[in-house]
Order: structure tokens, then sequence, then C-alpha cells
């Protein structure tokens, strides 16, 4: 009996999903590397588009290019079965790495400004690379339709939905599943984390303009200062998330930047206030925005302003919910490859993002997973001496190279044949 069992655990090794991954990661690690070194900013990321249809096509994928602008569709047909969709700043780096990017680029405004990978969609982009050639390898192991999104202007909340306005969802098959991946600052890399539920927040970005009547700083009683009225709406739209909302439900509001007047003895004609707003439920996110709205006209009233404020909301996007089911049924069979030690839950995080749109689109359950980013070492040194890791967006935020393209390969190989597997 030894000797049967010996050569059925060989078996099953060999037979692991994951074979291969270690023989393609050197062109993985050579694509990170280039595309760390040469970012473009978001809507203009022609370079690295037209690397990503290439990437696609040597695998043998049908590769759309130029869909909601510069997003990338590679689509692997095996048979009949179902179908899973896979989706893949402004910042001077002062990482020290020596590929570390150089690059600048042409904000809206005009402005030349530096440019960086500081939220780690270059290991995003390494890593569903290795997934789609893992995929392509191991075809006797699944049926139905791989759909690799390759996203634009995740950063902007702006790429997806251009991407379903280009007519994704009819000019390609709709899902079946999405899922995605993304990295984690704040957690130690070669783990692999889930939440189920909601787990990023709607965003709204709020534009506030307050109105009053400038003159001489010396003279305040000839004035309507929109300075002291823009200090008494910073604070009482505090009382929105302190004392109006419900304090079991998550929300934030927070004023950005604030600018008004132009010397110190004028008092200007209006302050100008950017604001993000950020909540999980309908009901608190409508909350907050009519309260902001409310209380601004109500300062503004109290203190005759010659006009009611002015409000505009911009860079809308919904919460980002993982069907708990089917988040549920993927950990539980990543676990099974990977060891349960290595896939954890995780908090829900305030920040926001557009992935969701695709499920919410094409009405199929999606998932956005989570692959740890820190080198151990330095993630339990943070722990023991309380200090800060450097976050997503920081300039010097720079991921554990291998083990986090490598996660995120597994997690989206894995994903894929957990939802396609043959039976």
């Amino acid at each position: 009996m030894l000797p049967r069992m010996l050569i059925l655990l060989a078996a099953l090794a060999a037979a692991s999903p994951l074979d291969g991954l270690d023989q393609i990661y050197p062109q993985l690690d050579a694509l990170y590397v280039d595309l760390h070194k040469n970012p473009e900013l978001s809507l203009k990321e022609q370079r690295t588009s037209a690397r990503m249809a290439d990437e696609l096509r040597k695998v043998g994928y049908e590769v759309t290019t130029g869909v909601g602008g510069t997003g990338v569709v590679g689509m692997l047909r095996n048979g009949k079965g179902p179908t899973v969709l896979l989706d893949a700043l402004p910042v001077e780096e002062k990482t020290g790495l020596p590929y570390a990017s150089t690059a600048t680029g042409v904000n809206p405004a005009g402005q030349t400004v530096p440019v960086m990978h500081a939220c780690g969609h270059d290991v995003h982009m390494a890593g569903w690379t290795g997934a789609a050639a893992l995929l392509a390898r191991m075809k006797d192991r699944w049926r139905g339709t791989v759909l690799m999104i390759g996203q634009p202007a995740e950063e902007t909340v702006q790429g997806a939905r251009a991407m379903i306005a280009d007519g994704l969802f009819k000019r390609f098959p709709k899902p079946d599943f999405a899922v995605a991946v993304h990295d984690s600052a704040d957690l130690p890399s070669g783990k692999i984390y889930y939440v189920p539920g909601y787990a990023m927040a709607s965003v709204d970005s709020v534009d506030l303009t307050i109105f009053g009547r400038g003159g001489h700083g010396a003279a305040p009683d000839k004035t309507v200062d929109p300075v002291v009225i823009a200090a008494r709406t910073v604070l009482a739209i505090q009382t929105l998330v302190s004392r109006e909302k419900d304090p079991l439900e998550p929300a934030v509001v927070t004023v950005g930047s604030i600018h008004g007047g132009t010397k110190y003895n004028i008092i200007p004609d209006e302050v100008k206030l950017q604001l993000t707003v950020r909540a999980y439920k309908p009901e608190v996110r409508k909350l907050l925005l009519e309260g902001i709205e409310r209380i601004a006209k109500a300062e503004a009233l109290s203190a005759r302003a010659p006009r009611e404020p002015l409000m505009k909301i911009s860079e809308a996007q919904d919460p980002t919910y993982n069907d708990p089911a089917v988040t549920k049924r993927l950990s539980a069979a990543i676990a099974r490859q990977i060891g349960a030690q290595n896939v954890l839950e995780a908090r829900p995080e305030m920040v926001a993002e557009d992935f969701g749109e695709f499920g919410k689109a094409a009405g199929a359950p999606s998932v956005r997973l989570r692959v740890g980013a820190v080198e151990p070492a330095k993630y339990e040194a943070s722990l023991k001496s309380g200090t800060t890791l450097p976050s997503l967006h920081s300039s010097e935020f720079a991921p554990d190279k291998e083990p986090t393209i490598k996660m995120t390969a597994t997690a989206l190989t894995l994903s894929a044949l957990e939802l396609l597997g043959k039976p």
C-alpha cells in the first residue's frame, strides 16, 4: 500500500494547476519592470495597452484593443461552459529602486507631472498576464470562455464605464462571473485575502463654492466673509457622521482642499472646497450628500450671503460588493491549493474603485480579491515598532515583487479553474 500512496501523492503534486508559474516568472518579472519604468496616466495608456495585447496574443487569445479608449479584451474559448471575466497616478517615485520610474505625463490641466505606478497596477498586469498564460496551457482542465479585461483609468473610476459604454457586453460574451485582484500595501506578501459583502466604499467627489461679498479686511462689517462661512461649514458637516448617521454604518466625509483669498487684508468674494464622501449603503450615501448641501445652504443663509452655495458632484462610484457565496467558494478553492494559512479574511476598506461596474452591467456575481504586497519582515517590524508602512499612492510604495506577482497570478488562475473547471 505504501508505494501506491507515494505514487498517488507524487501524481497529485505533479498535477498542480500552478505548475509552470516558476517557469514563466522571468518573463513576468521583465514585464513588470518594463511597466514600472514606463507608466502612463489614466486614459493615456497607449503603450501599456499595446504591450498587454501583445502578451495575450502570444499565448493564443483573440485580442481586441481600443475598447472604451485604451481598454484591451482577450478571449480564450474552450468549448461550451460558463464565461469568467478576469480584470487586471501622477506621483514622483522615491523608492530608490534601480527600475524606478522617471517618466512624466501631461495631466488634464495641461501640466507636466511626474508619473509612477504607486498603486501596484504594474503588479496586477504582470500577474494577470501570468494567469492568462497558465490558463492557455491547461485547457484540458476547464471549459467555457475566459475574458481577460485590461481596464484603463481605474484610478479615475472612468475605465469600466467607458468599456461598457463602448459595447463591451454586446461585442463579447456576457460573463457568468467577474473576478479581480488588487494588491494591499498593509498586508504581508505570500497571502491572499477576501472580504465577503461590501469590500470597498462608494465615492463622490464634491466641489462646493461658498459665496460672500468681498472687501477690506479692516472693515469686515461691510462684507460677508466666505472664509468664516466655509470654516463653519467644514465643522458642521462632520456632525453628519457623528450625529445624523447610524453609528454602526461606516461613512467618511473629508474636506481635502479649501481655497479662498489672495492677501492678508482682503476678504474674498468666494471660497472653494473639495470633499470626498464615502459610504457603503445607498441610504447613508444619500444622507451625507443631501446633508452637505443642506448645511452649506444653512450656514450661508445665517451669514446673509448674497447667494446660495453651488455644489457639484463628480467621479461618483458605487461601492464594491463581493458576492458572499462566490467569495466563500473561491477562497475555499484557493485554500485547498495553497493552504488555509495563506488565505485569510480581511476587513472592508473605505477606498473605492470601479471593478464592480462589470458585474453590475452583466448581471453577474463579482469578487475582488486582495494579495499582500509587503515584504513579511518589514510587515512584522512595522507591527512591533508601530511605524506606518508606505501606503498605496505613496511615492515610497514598492511591492514585494516576486511573491506579489505570483500570488496575483495564483488567485486569478485558481479562481478561473474553480468557476470553469470540468465536472
